[in-house]
C-alpha cells in the first residue's frame, strides 16, 4: 500500500509529542508499506517559521514532503485572541481565522493533498487540532484515518471540531480514557476503531552490552548502596551496576535521579514540578532534579536541578535507566510517551493525578504512583527514593505492562486493521469518484485553504 501521514511538522531530532509518535509508526510501517510524510517546513511550533527547506527528503527510510508556512505565530497575538475566543460567542469565521493565527497555514500542504490524494491507498492525519488536519480530513475522508492525540481542553469545544471527529472513516484512539472522552463529547462513531497508541522500543538488558558501560566504584557514590543497580531499581532482578552508568557519569549525578523529559514548558506542568522538587529538596535534600528536552521557559539555578538539554535518542534511554524516578508533571496527556518507555526501562513514574490518561497507565499498570497536591508528591517522591523493594515492583510491573500492551506488533497489528478497512483500490476509487474530475470537487468540498475553521490547544499558552 501506498500511505501519507499528515502532520504538523516532522524530524529526526523532535523527539516528543504527536511528532514524534508520528515518526515512529511511520518508520515501522515503511518496513512494509510505501510511506510518505506530508509536512511543513516548520521546525519549532512556537513560531511556525519556515526552517526546513521546502523540498523532498528522506529520514529513516520514510519520504518526506516539506511545503512552507505562509505566516508565523504571533503568540502574544495568538493567546490574546484565544482567550476572547474561548469565553465569547463567535461565528464561523472567527474560528477560521482563530485556526490561521494558531498555524501551521500552509496552502502548499492543503493544495498538495487536495491534488493527490488518489495517488495514495490510505491517509494517516495526526494531531486533530491544527489546520493540516482539519482541512485535510474534508478531502478523501473515506480513506483517511485520524490519530486525534486529544484530550479535555477549551479548544476541542469549537464546533468546527465536530466536523473533524465525524469526517473520517477510521480512528486510532491512543487510549481507553481518549475513546470515552471523544465519545462523549462528540459521539464520535467511525467506521472503523482501534484504540492502539504506539509501540514502545523495549531497549533489552543485552544492550549494555553495545553501550559497555563502565561501572562505578562505590567510592565514588554519595551513597554506597547505589552500587546495587545506581537508581535501586532492581527491574531485571540482578546487579546492574552498569544501569544508568554512562549517563550518571558524563553529567556528574550521583544519588538519587528524578527524571523529567520533553518540552520543559509551563504547559507542561513543569512550573509547578520545579515549585514541588524545590520545596521538596529543602526539607529532604537528598535527590537531583534533571530536565532533558527543550527549554521554554526558565529554569531556577539551584545545585539539586540540572538541565540536560536535547539528548539523542540513545542518551534519552540511558537517562531513563540512569534515573530513579520518572515524573510526569503534565497535566494534559493524551498517551505520554515519556511514562511508557519509562515502564519498559523498569523505572518507577510518579505522575500528576490530573492527567486522567497517565494516571490509568499507572493503575492498570501498577508501575507508578501518582499526586493531586505539593503534599501527596513530597510523600510520593519520598517513598519512591527511599524504598528500593517498591521501586523494582514497581519496575517489573511496568514492563510486563508495556510487553503485553504496547509491544510494536500489537501496534501494527491495529494498524494493519484499520488500513483494510478504509483502503478502496485506487482505480476503484477513481471510478466511484469519475476520474480524475474528482481531484476538483475534492477541493472545493475541502474548501480549499479559505474556509479553514480552527482550535487551539487547550488554552494553553502555546
Amino acid at each position: 500500500m501506498k500511505i501519507a501521514f499528515v502532520i504538523q511538522r516532522y524530524g529526526g531530532e523532535i523527539l516528543g509529542g504527536s511528532e514524534y509518535h508520528c515518526r515512529l509508526v511511520a518508520e515501522r510501517l515503511a518496513s512494509r508499506h510505501h510511506v510518505e510524510v506530508l509536512t511543513t517546513c516548520a521546525r519549532d511550533y512556537i513560531t511556525w517559521k519556515n526552517e526546513y527547506p521546502e523540498a523532498e527528503d528522506r529520514i529513516r527510510g520514510v519520504t518526506v514532503r516539506r511545503f512552507a508556512n505562509d505566516r508565523t505565530r504571533d503568540l502574544a497575538s495568538f493567546n490574546e485572541y484565544s482567550d476572547w475566543i474561548f469565553n465569547h460567542q463567535h461565528s464561523a469565521a472567527d474560528e477560521e481565522e482563530w485556526l490561521k493565527q494558531q498555524g501551521p497555514w500552509s496552502p502548499a500542504l492543503q493544495s498538495y493533498i487536495e491534488q493527490h490524494h488518489q495517488s495514495y491507498d490510505a491517509l494517516i492525519f495526526f494531531t486533530y487540532l491544527y489546520a493540516p488536519t482539519v482541512l485535510g480530513l474534508r478531502v478523501d475522508p473515506a480513506r483517511s484515518i485520524l490519530v486525534p492525540t486529544a484530550h479535555d481542553e477549551p479548544a476541542i469545544r469549537l464546533n468546527m471540531y465536530r466536523r473533524v471527529f465525524s469526517a473520517p472513516a477510521g480512528i486510532a484512539f491512543n487510549t481507553t480514557v481518549e475513546r470515552g472522552f471523544l465519545k462523549q463529547v462528540f459521539g464520535c462513531s467511525a467506521k472503523f476503531e482501534e484504540t492502539v497508541g504506539c509501540g514502545v522500543e523495549l531497549p533489552p538488558s543485552q544492550r549494555h552490552a553495545v553501550v559497555a558501560a563502565p561501572q562505578l566504584d562505590e567510592a565514588e557514590l554519595d551513597d554506597p548502596e547505589d552500587a546495587a543497580g545506581l537508581n535501586g531499581n532492581g527491574a531485571f532482578g540482578a546487579r546492574l551496576s552498569s544501569r544508568g552508568a554512562v549517563f550518571r557519569r558524563r553529567h556528574r549525578l550521583y544519588g538519587p535521579l528524578v527524571l523529567y523529559g520533553g518540552r520543559i514548558d509551563p504547559g507542561k506542568g513543569c512550573e509547578e514540578l520545579i515549585d514541588y522538587f524545590n520545596t521538596y529538596a529543602q526539607a529532604e535534600g537528598d535527590a537531583t532534579l534533571v530536565l532533558m528536552g527543550v527549554k521554554l521557559m526558565p529554569i531556577p539555578e539551584e545545585p539539586h536541578i540540572r538541565f540536560a538539554g536535547l539528548l539523542s535518542e540513545n542518551e534519552r534511554f540511558e537517562a531513563l535507566e540512569a534515573a530513579t524516578v520518572v515524573v510526569v508533571p503534565s497535566p494534559f496527556e493524551s498517551l505520554s510517551l515519556l511514562a511508557l518507555e519509562s515502564f519498559a526501562i523498569g523505572t518507577p513514574v510518579l505522575a500528576n493525578a490530573r492527567s486522567e490518561v497517565v494516571m490509568d497507565h499507572c493503575q492498570r499498570s501498577n508501575g507508578g504512583l501518582y499526586y493531586a497536591n505539593r503534599e501527596e508528591f513530597h510523600e510520593c517522591l519520598r517513598r519512591l527514593i527511599q524504598n528500593p523493594e517498591l521501586r523494582a515492583g514497581l519496575g517489573r510491573n511496568g514492563r510486563d505492562y508495556v510487553r503485553t500492551n504496547y509491544r510494536w506488533d500489537v501496534i501494527m497489528g491495529k494498524y494493519d486493521r484499520l488500513l483494510a478497512g478504509v483502503h478502496r483500490p485506487r482505480a476503484e476509487a477513481n471510478t466511484r469518484r469519475g476520474g480524475r474530475k474528482s481531484s476538483a470537487g475534492s477541493s472545493r468540498t475541502a474548501g480549499g485553504s479559505g474556509n479553514a475553521r480552527g482550535a487551539r490547544r487547550g488554552g494553553r499558552r502555546q
